[in-house]
Protein backbone atom coordinates (compact mmCIF):
# COMPACT_ATOMS: atom_id res chain seq x y z
CA UNK A 1 0.00 0.00 0.00
CA UNK A 2 2.88 2.33 -0.82
CA UNK A 3 1.64 4.49 -3.69
CA UNK A 4 -2.08 4.68 -4.40
CA UNK A 5 -3.85 6.75 -7.07
CA UNK A 6 -7.45 7.71 -6.36
CA UNK A 7 -9.39 8.93 -9.43
CA UNK A 8 -12.50 11.14 -9.30
CA UNK A 9 -14.31 13.29 -11.82
CA UNK A 10 -17.85 13.94 -10.59
CA UNK A 11 -19.59 15.02 -7.39
CA UNK A 12 -20.88 11.55 -6.44
CA UNK A 13 -17.43 10.04 -6.88
CA UNK A 14 -15.89 12.63 -4.59
CA UNK A 15 -18.50 12.06 -1.90
CA UNK A 16 -18.07 8.29 -1.93
CA UNK A 17 -14.27 8.33 -2.13
CA UNK A 18 -13.70 11.11 0.42
CA UNK A 19 -14.02 8.97 3.58
CA UNK A 20 -11.77 6.31 2.04
CA UNK A 21 -9.18 8.97 1.17
CA UNK A 22 -9.12 10.28 4.73
CA UNK A 23 -8.85 6.76 6.14
CA UNK A 24 -5.95 5.93 3.82
CA UNK A 25 -4.15 9.18 4.58
CA UNK A 26 -4.26 8.36 8.26
CA UNK A 27 -2.03 5.35 7.61
CA UNK A 28 1.70 6.08 8.01
CA UNK A 29 2.66 3.37 5.49
CA UNK A 30 0.47 4.70 2.67
CA UNK A 31 0.96 7.49 0.14
CA UNK A 32 -2.32 8.30 -1.59
CA UNK A 33 -2.65 10.85 -4.39
CA UNK A 34 -6.06 12.28 -5.36
CA UNK A 35 -6.52 12.90 -9.09
CA UNK A 36 -9.47 14.94 -10.33
CA UNK A 37 -10.28 14.67 -14.04
CA UNK A 38 -12.34 17.85 -14.28
CA UNK A 39 -15.46 16.08 -15.57
CA UNK A 40 -17.42 18.21 -13.11
CA UNK A 41 -15.97 21.69 -12.55
CA UNK A 42 -17.21 24.21 -9.98
CA UNK A 43 -19.72 21.75 -8.53
CA UNK A 44 -16.91 19.30 -7.85
CA UNK A 45 -14.76 22.00 -6.25
CA UNK A 46 -17.52 22.64 -3.70
CA UNK A 47 -17.58 18.98 -2.70
CA UNK A 48 -13.81 18.74 -2.47
CA UNK A 49 -13.77 21.75 -0.15
CA UNK A 50 -16.58 20.27 1.95
CA UNK A 51 -14.41 17.24 2.69
CA UNK A 52 -11.18 19.25 3.16
CA UNK A 53 -9.60 17.73 0.05
CA UNK A 54 -7.06 19.41 -2.22
CA UNK A 55 -6.42 17.24 -5.30
CA UNK A 56 -2.78 16.39 -5.84
CA UNK A 57 -3.33 16.14 -9.60
CA UNK A 58 -5.91 18.16 -11.54
CA UNK A 59 -6.45 17.46 -15.22
CA UNK A 60 -7.65 20.16 -17.59
CA UNK A 61 -11.10 19.54 -19.06
CA UNK A 62 -10.87 19.64 -22.85
CA UNK A 63 -13.95 20.05 -25.02
CA UNK A 64 -17.62 20.29 -24.17
CA UNK A 65 -18.94 16.93 -25.36
CA UNK A 66 -18.42 13.61 -23.60
CA UNK A 67 -16.33 12.37 -26.54
CA UNK A 68 -14.06 15.43 -26.44
CA UNK A 69 -13.70 15.14 -22.68
CA UNK A 70 -12.81 11.45 -22.99
CA UNK A 71 -10.09 12.04 -25.57
CA UNK A 72 -8.48 14.82 -23.55
CA UNK A 73 -8.75 12.97 -20.26
CA UNK A 74 -7.30 9.76 -21.66
CA UNK A 75 -4.27 11.59 -23.08
CA UNK A 76 -3.53 13.29 -19.77
CA UNK A 77 -3.99 10.07 -17.80
CA UNK A 78 -1.37 8.46 -20.00
CA UNK A 79 1.19 10.89 -18.61
CA UNK A 80 0.03 10.32 -15.03
CA UNK A 81 0.47 6.58 -15.44
CA UNK A 82 4.21 6.97 -15.97
CA UNK A 83 4.43 6.96 -12.16
CA UNK A 84 4.83 3.43 -10.71
CA UNK A 85 1.48 3.21 -8.89
CA UNK A 86 0.72 0.29 -6.59
CA UNK A 87 -3.03 0.59 -7.17
CA UNK A 88 -5.63 2.77 -8.88
CA UNK A 89 -8.93 3.26 -7.06
CA UNK A 90 -12.08 4.23 -8.98
CA UNK A 91 -15.68 4.53 -7.88
CA UNK A 92 -18.98 3.85 -9.61
CA UNK A 93 -19.79 4.18 -13.27
CA UNK A 94 -18.73 7.52 -14.73
CA UNK A 95 -16.59 8.24 -17.76
CA UNK A 96 -13.82 9.33 -15.38
CA UNK A 97 -13.98 6.04 -13.48
CA UNK A 98 -13.83 4.03 -16.70
CA UNK A 99 -10.95 6.04 -18.15
CA UNK A 100 -9.03 5.80 -14.88
CA UNK A 101 -9.49 2.04 -14.80
CA UNK A 102 -8.62 1.60 -18.48
CA UNK A 103 -5.47 3.72 -18.23
CA UNK A 104 -4.33 1.78 -15.18
CA UNK A 105 -4.98 -1.52 -16.94
CA UNK A 106 -2.86 -0.50 -19.93
CA UNK A 107 0.01 0.11 -17.53
CA UNK A 108 -0.46 -3.12 -15.55
CA UNK A 109 -1.61 -1.23 -12.46
CA UNK A 110 -4.22 -3.18 -10.46
CA UNK A 111 -7.61 -1.50 -10.16
CA UNK A 112 -9.91 -1.37 -7.14
CA UNK A 113 -13.57 -0.71 -7.96
CA UNK A 114 -15.57 0.88 -5.15
CA UNK A 115 -19.36 0.36 -5.48
CA UNK A 116 -18.98 -2.53 -7.89
CA UNK A 117 -21.75 -4.79 -9.16
CA UNK A 118 -24.66 -2.38 -9.65
CA UNK A 119 -26.70 -3.57 -12.63
CA UNK A 120 -29.95 -2.95 -14.49
CA UNK A 121 -28.82 -4.96 -17.56
CA UNK A 122 -30.51 -2.32 -19.70
CA UNK A 123 -27.79 -0.56 -21.76
CA UNK A 124 -30.00 2.51 -22.20
CA UNK A 125 -30.98 3.00 -18.57
CA UNK A 126 -28.90 4.50 -17.09
CA UNK A 127 -26.98 5.60 -20.18
CA UNK A 128 -24.00 5.35 -20.51
CA UNK A 129 -23.37 4.28 -16.92
CA UNK A 130 -24.70 0.74 -17.21
CA UNK A 131 -22.12 -0.26 -19.82
CA UNK A 132 -19.29 1.71 -18.21
CA UNK A 133 -19.64 -0.10 -14.89
CA UNK A 134 -19.80 -3.47 -16.62
CA UNK A 135 -16.57 -2.68 -18.49
CA UNK A 136 -14.85 -1.56 -15.27
CA UNK A 137 -15.91 -4.91 -13.85
CA UNK A 138 -13.88 -6.70 -16.53
CA UNK A 139 -10.79 -4.61 -15.71
CA UNK A 140 -10.81 -4.49 -11.91
CA UNK A 141 -8.78 -6.76 -9.66
CA UNK A 142 -10.51 -5.71 -6.42
CA UNK A 143 -14.31 -5.55 -6.43
CA UNK A 144 -16.08 -3.82 -3.53
CA UNK A 145 -19.85 -4.29 -3.92
CA UNK A 146 -22.04 -2.35 -1.50
CA UNK A 147 -24.76 -4.99 -1.12
CA UNK A 148 -25.28 -8.74 -1.34
CA UNK A 149 -27.29 -8.29 -4.53
CA UNK A 150 -24.37 -6.47 -6.15
CA UNK A 151 -22.02 -9.21 -5.00
CA UNK A 152 -24.26 -11.85 -6.56
CA UNK A 153 -24.28 -9.93 -9.85
CA UNK A 154 -20.48 -10.05 -9.95
CA UNK A 155 -20.44 -13.78 -9.20
CA UNK A 156 -22.89 -14.39 -12.05
CA UNK A 157 -20.47 -12.56 -14.34
CA UNK A 158 -17.75 -15.05 -13.39
CA UNK A 159 -15.80 -12.73 -11.12
CA UNK A 160 -13.93 -14.97 -8.70
CA UNK A 161 -15.30 -14.91 -5.18
CA UNK A 162 -11.82 -14.29 -3.75
CA UNK A 163 -11.66 -10.98 -5.65
CA UNK A 164 -14.93 -9.70 -4.14
CA UNK A 165 -15.38 -8.08 -0.72
CA UNK A 166 -18.86 -7.07 0.43
CA UNK A 167 -18.36 -3.70 2.11
CA UNK A 168 -21.54 -1.67 2.33
CA UNK A 169 -21.66 1.69 0.61
CA UNK A 170 -19.11 4.36 1.43
CA UNK A 171 -21.87 6.95 1.01
CA UNK A 172 -22.94 6.14 4.58
CA UNK A 173 -19.35 6.60 5.76
CA UNK A 174 -19.42 10.03 4.06
CA UNK A 175 -22.68 10.95 5.76
CA UNK A 176 -21.28 9.97 9.14
CA UNK A 177 -18.25 12.17 8.42
CA UNK A 178 -20.36 15.27 7.78
CA UNK A 179 -22.73 14.53 10.66
CA UNK A 180 -19.74 14.38 12.98
CA UNK A 181 -17.62 17.13 11.38
CA UNK A 182 -20.17 19.55 9.91
CA UNK A 183 -23.12 19.39 12.33
CA UNK A 184 -25.71 17.99 9.91
CA UNK A 185 -29.00 16.92 11.54
CA UNK A 186 -32.73 17.74 11.62
CA UNK A 187 -33.29 21.39 12.46
CA UNK A 188 -37.01 21.92 11.83
CA UNK A 189 -40.18 20.87 13.63
CA UNK A 190 -43.22 19.23 12.12
CA UNK A 191 -43.74 17.31 8.90
CA UNK A 192 -40.90 18.83 6.87
CA UNK A 193 -40.73 19.62 3.18
CA UNK A 194 -41.07 17.63 -0.02
CA UNK A 195 -37.64 17.47 -1.68
CA UNK A 196 -37.57 16.96 -5.46
CA UNK A 197 -34.69 16.38 -7.87
CA UNK A 198 -34.55 15.17 -11.47
CA UNK A 199 -31.68 15.17 -13.95
CA UNK A 200 -31.33 11.84 -15.79
CA UNK A 201 -31.11 11.82 -19.56
CA UNK A 202 -33.80 9.17 -19.89
CA UNK A 203 -36.26 11.55 -18.21
CA UNK A 204 -35.56 14.53 -20.47
CA UNK A 205 -38.52 15.79 -22.48
CA UNK A 206 -41.98 14.37 -21.84
CA UNK A 207 -41.08 12.65 -18.56
CA UNK A 208 -39.78 15.84 -16.91
CA UNK A 209 -43.00 17.58 -17.95
CA UNK A 210 -45.04 14.82 -16.32
CA UNK A 211 -43.02 15.08 -13.10
CA UNK A 212 -43.47 18.84 -12.98
CA UNK A 213 -47.21 18.69 -13.58
CA UNK A 214 -47.47 16.13 -10.77
CA UNK A 215 -45.55 18.43 -8.43
CA UNK A 216 -47.77 21.36 -9.37
CA UNK A 217 -50.91 19.37 -8.56
CA UNK A 218 -49.55 18.12 -5.23
CA UNK A 219 -48.45 21.62 -4.21
CA UNK A 220 -51.80 23.15 -5.14
CA UNK A 221 -53.71 20.52 -3.18
CA UNK A 222 -51.52 21.07 -0.11
CA UNK A 223 -50.66 24.77 0.13
CA UNK A 224 -49.12 24.21 3.58
CA UNK A 225 -46.58 21.77 2.11
CA UNK A 226 -43.29 23.43 1.15
CA UNK A 227 -41.75 21.90 -1.98
CA UNK A 228 -37.98 22.37 -2.33
CA UNK A 229 -36.73 21.72 -5.87
CA UNK A 230 -33.02 22.23 -6.60
CA UNK A 231 -33.04 22.53 -10.40
CA UNK A 232 -30.20 21.05 -12.43
CA UNK A 233 -28.34 23.69 -14.44
CA UNK A 234 -28.80 21.92 -17.79
CA UNK A 235 -31.19 24.02 -19.94
CA UNK A 236 -33.00 20.82 -20.94
CA UNK A 237 -34.09 20.57 -17.30
CA UNK A 238 -34.31 24.26 -16.42
CA UNK A 239 -36.75 25.22 -19.19
CA UNK A 240 -39.66 22.84 -18.45
CA UNK A 241 -39.26 23.07 -14.67
CA UNK A 242 -39.50 26.86 -14.62
CA UNK A 243 -42.21 26.96 -17.30
CA UNK A 244 -44.50 24.67 -15.31
CA UNK A 245 -43.64 25.48 -11.68
CA UNK A 246 -42.57 29.11 -11.54
CA UNK A 247 -46.09 30.29 -10.73
CA UNK A 248 -46.78 27.80 -7.89
CA UNK A 249 -46.29 29.77 -4.64
CA UNK A 250 -45.25 26.93 -2.33
CA UNK A 251 -42.75 25.44 -4.80
CA UNK A 252 -39.28 26.82 -4.18
CA UNK A 253 -37.09 26.47 -7.27
CA UNK A 254 -33.45 26.92 -6.30
CA UNK A 255 -29.99 26.39 -7.73
CA UNK A 256 -28.36 23.00 -7.16
CA UNK A 257 -27.37 22.47 -3.55
CA UNK A 258 -23.86 21.69 -2.49
CA UNK A 259 -23.32 18.48 -0.59
CA UNK A 260 -23.75 19.88 2.90
CA UNK A 261 -26.86 21.81 1.89
CA UNK A 262 -28.34 18.67 0.32
CA UNK A 263 -27.62 16.60 3.41
CA UNK A 264 -29.37 19.22 5.54
CA UNK A 265 -32.29 19.30 3.08
CA UNK A 266 -32.57 15.52 3.41
CA UNK A 267 -32.45 15.69 7.20
CA UNK A 268 -35.33 18.20 7.19
CA UNK A 269 -37.47 16.44 4.55
CA UNK A 270 -40.79 14.63 4.89
CA UNK A 271 -40.46 12.83 1.56
CA UNK A 272 -38.03 12.72 -1.38
CA UNK A 273 -38.98 12.43 -5.06
CA UNK A 274 -35.90 11.80 -7.18
CA UNK A 275 -34.27 10.00 -10.08
CA UNK A 276 -30.89 10.27 -8.34
CA UNK A 277 -29.16 7.07 -7.34
CA UNK A 278 -27.23 8.83 -4.61
CA UNK A 279 -30.31 10.18 -2.86
CA UNK A 280 -31.84 6.70 -2.82
CA UNK A 281 -28.84 5.66 -0.75
CA UNK A 282 -28.62 8.76 1.44
CA UNK A 283 -32.21 9.54 2.44
CA UNK A 284 -32.69 6.35 4.52
CA UNK A 285 -29.86 7.46 6.83
CA UNK A 286 -32.17 10.27 7.98
CA UNK A 287 -35.33 8.12 7.97
CA UNK A 288 -36.84 9.88 4.93
CA UNK A 289 -38.92 7.78 2.48
CA UNK A 290 -38.00 7.96 -1.22
CA UNK A 291 -40.17 7.78 -4.34
CA UNK A 292 -37.98 6.90 -7.32
CA UNK A 293 -38.88 8.75 -10.53
CA UNK A 294 -37.67 5.97 -12.82
CA UNK A 295 -38.97 2.79 -14.41
CA UNK A 296 -36.15 0.71 -12.91
CA UNK A 297 -33.38 1.14 -10.40
CA UNK A 298 -29.98 -0.49 -9.92
CA UNK A 299 -30.58 -0.07 -6.19
CA UNK A 300 -33.45 -2.54 -5.65
CA UNK A 301 -32.27 -3.08 -2.07
CA UNK A 302 -34.09 0.14 -1.14
CA UNK A 303 -37.32 -1.24 -2.59
CA UNK A 304 -36.87 -4.57 -0.84
CA UNK A 305 -36.08 -2.91 2.48
CA UNK A 306 -39.20 -0.77 2.18
CA UNK A 307 -37.52 2.64 2.42
CA UNK A 308 -38.21 3.44 -1.26
CA UNK A 309 -40.86 2.85 -3.90
CA UNK A 310 -40.55 2.88 -7.68
CA UNK A 311 -43.19 5.22 -9.12
CA UNK A 312 -41.92 6.16 -12.59
CA UNK A 313 -42.77 9.51 -14.13
CA UNK A 314 -46.49 9.32 -14.98
CA UNK A 315 -48.16 12.20 -13.20
CA UNK A 316 -51.16 10.21 -12.01
CA UNK A 317 -48.95 7.55 -10.38
CA UNK A 318 -46.72 10.15 -8.71
CA UNK A 319 -49.72 12.11 -7.39
CA UNK A 320 -51.51 8.97 -6.19
CA UNK A 321 -48.47 7.69 -4.26
CA UNK A 322 -47.69 11.01 -2.59
CA UNK A 323 -51.36 11.44 -1.61
CA UNK A 324 -51.45 7.94 -0.13
CA UNK A 325 -48.44 8.65 2.09
CA UNK A 326 -49.90 12.03 3.07
CA UNK A 327 -53.09 10.35 4.27
CA UNK A 328 -51.62 7.11 5.68
CA UNK A 329 -49.23 8.01 8.49
CA UNK A 330 -48.60 4.35 9.31
CA UNK A 331 -47.46 3.62 5.76
CA UNK A 332 -45.13 6.63 5.84
CA UNK A 333 -43.71 5.59 9.22
CA UNK A 334 -43.06 2.05 7.96
CA UNK A 335 -40.92 3.48 5.15
CA UNK A 336 -39.20 5.95 7.46
CA UNK A 337 -38.25 3.25 9.97
CA UNK A 338 -37.01 0.72 7.41
CA UNK A 339 -33.37 1.69 7.96
CA UNK A 340 -30.58 2.06 5.43
CA UNK A 341 -29.91 -1.19 3.53
CA UNK A 342 -26.80 0.22 1.86
CA UNK A 343 -24.35 0.33 4.71
CA UNK A 344 -23.39 0.68 8.35
CA UNK A 345 -20.65 3.29 8.02
CA UNK A 346 -17.79 0.75 8.08
CA UNK A 347 -17.26 0.25 4.34
CA UNK A 348 -13.89 1.99 4.33
CA UNK A 349 -12.61 -0.25 7.13
CA UNK A 350 -13.47 -3.34 5.06
CA UNK A 351 -11.92 -1.94 1.88
CA UNK A 352 -8.65 -1.09 3.63
CA UNK A 353 -8.49 -4.49 5.37
CA UNK A 354 -8.77 -6.24 1.99
CA UNK A 355 -6.18 -4.04 0.31
CA UNK A 356 -3.80 -4.38 3.25
CA UNK A 357 -4.01 -8.16 3.06
CA UNK A 358 -3.93 -8.69 -0.70
CA UNK A 359 -1.58 -5.92 -1.82
CA UNK A 360 0.98 -7.08 0.72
Amino acid sequence: MRNLLLVSGTRPEIIKLAPLYHALRARPDTRVQWLHTGQHGDMADQILACFDIQPDIKLARRGSTLAEFSIGCRAQLEQVMQTPWSLAIVQGDTESAFLGALSAFYHHVPVAHVEAGLRTYNPERPFPEEILRQMIGRIARFHFPPTERAREALLKENIADKLITLTGNTVVDAQNWVINNRGIGRKIEGRGHLLVTTHRRENWGHDINEICYAIATIAQRHPDLQVVFPVHLNPVVQQPVHAILDHVPNVKLINPLDYLEMQQALADAWLVLTDSGGLQEEAPTFGVPVLVLREETERPEALEAGCARLVGTRRDKVIETVEALWQDTAAWQAMARAGNPFGDGKACERIIATLERDLA
